[in-house]
């Protein structure tokens, strides 16, 4: 199966707590970081800020195992599943995903 990364050779990878099902983060990787993840069975990611290799929870202790990944349909975004070693958001939180978007939110651009 061929890979289809987009114009920056970048995937968007979706990373599930494979035990309870939650949705803990959604990060990018490249080549290279897949194939690190693939070799060291722990969660690699390219942050696309700092514009390097980032492994997940390297300073943090927070690191992800990786039991599986995933393709989509379309081969253009994976899914991973781990066991994570703590909290996935940087903030603390479990899921990066801990907050709703409300009615009330004035700040929210029309794509149009």
């Amino acid at each position: 199966m061929e890979i289809h990364w987009d114009e920056r050779g970048l995937l968007p990878a979706i990373v599930q707590d494979a035990n309870s099902g939650t949705v803990l983060m959604l990060a990018y990787m490249n080549a290279e970081a897949l194939q690190l993840t693939i070799e060291t069975g722990e969660a690699h990611f390219w942050s696309r800020s700092r514009k390097e290799l980032w492994h997940k929870g390297a300073t943090s202790g927070n690191i992800q195992r990786v039991r599986e990944v995933w393709i989509d349909c379309d081969a253009d975004t994976l899914l991973l599943k781990v066991d994570p070693a703590g909290p996935a958001c940087h903030t603390g939180e479990v899921s990066c995903f801990y907050r709703t978007l409300s009615e009330r939110t004035s700040n929210v651009a029309n794509p149009e």
